[in-house]
């Protein structure tokens, strides 16, 4: 009962432990089998322990299931758990790594996500992958009439558009079975089409139902996807101290390569949840393509900042004060102030 803090290298079939005590002596070794490995944690260790896992699949699962039992979990990102690996790279150097890792004043945690967050996070996850699945469905269709002298229009609304065009017409070159199997891209088209929207209607609902949600909605260049997304990413936004910090894990504060006392700053770092940042970064986008004209604070600003700067550079300051703000409003349990905005 000596054990204070246990590392846990979880995988698909076994998990390997390292438990030391306040000391930093190790006392416990092992490889369980999944089914086995938390009941012998819970008869080894006692409650208010520290169990530290790296943050892949199925992490916040067993994070789940090991708070259910009193003990204080801690999810590392695996880029901070590599630098504690000794030697050659094995599950049981791993477990030991990660327990190392946990145990520095200084580490990053990441929070554990609640079922509900899993669950919004899957719906956004299931409704990139269809996107990309018929953007590549586009493209195939572009490539293969392309080769009967057809030339697609610009833009997927334009396509499916043409597509009923191009199977009527008797004179375009289209063969009897080369319709036949373009009449099949064209169903494998309308449902992904349904899919996608089947899943944006689910999104809404989503948004609807969670308060927090519905006050990043009032955010400009924040929709209900974007609105779903941020909540899911930010919880009660405790996970963050300032909202730059929720900037840099998505990647919108820029890459530092500084030394000998000279500050040299690059371009955005590009770090973290690269969806979360495309998201903010289009609505953005949309935000500043409609500043010119408008009169209020935030748009004079992005004007100001227009006249100065390249509009990329416009586009991502601007993304990176709507996730500084989504976390003000979260982590305060506020709402949107537009002239605080503006500042």
């Amino acid at each position: 009962m000596n054990i204070k803090r246990v590392g846990v290298d979880i995988a698909k079939s076994v998990f390997h432990i390292h438990g030391v005590d306040r000391h930093d002596c190790v006392q416990w070794q092992t490889a369980l089998k999944r089914g086995q490995w938390l009941d012998a944690l819970c008869k080894r260790l006692e409650p208010e322990s520290e169990v530290g896992m790296e943050a892949c699949a199925s992490s916040h699962f067993w994070a789940r299931e090991l708070q259910k039992r009193g003990y204080r979990v801690k999810l590392i990102a695996a880029q901070f758990v590599k630098p504690y690996v000794k030697s050659n790279k094995n599950d049981r150097v791993d477990a030991e790594a990660i327990c190392e890792a946990m145990s520095r004043p200084g580490m990053r945690f990441v929070k554990v996500k609640t079922v509900s967050q899993q669950d919004t996070q899957a719906a956004h996850r299931i409704r990139e992958e269809l996107v990309g699945q018929r953007t590549a469905k586009a493209n195939q269709i572009r490539g293969l009439v392309g080769e009967y002298g057809i030339v697609a229009p610009v833009g997927i609304r334009q396509l499916r558009m043409a597509l009923p065009q191009w199977l009527e017409d008797a004179e375009n070159g289209l063969t009897e079975g080369f319709r036949v199997l373009l009449a099949g891209l064209a169903d494998d088209l309308r449902y992904l089409d349904d899919r996608i929207e089947a899943l944006d209607q689910r999104i809404k609902e989503i948004v609807k139902q969670d308060p927090t949600a519905c006050r990043l909605l009032e955010l400009r260049g924040v929709g209900p996807l974007t609105a779903s997304a941020l909540a899911g990413a930010l919880g009660d936004g405790r996970a963050f101290t300032w909202g730059r910090d929720f900037a840099a894990s998505l990647g919108l504060t820029p890459r530092q390569n500084s030394t000998g006392g000279k500050d040299r700053l690059l371009g955005i770092s590009k770090r973290g949840d690269n969806y979360l940042r495309k998201l903010l970064v289009h609505g953005a986008r949309a935000v500043l393509r409609h500043a010119k004209g408008r009169d209020d604070g935030l748009s004079q600003w992005l004007n100001d900042l227009s006249a100065r700067k390249h509009a990329n550079v416009v586009t991502v300051a601007l993304a990176n004060k709507t996730a500084r703000i989504a976390w003000a409003i979260v982590h305060n349990e506020t709402s949107y102030d537009a002239q605080m905005a503006a500042g």
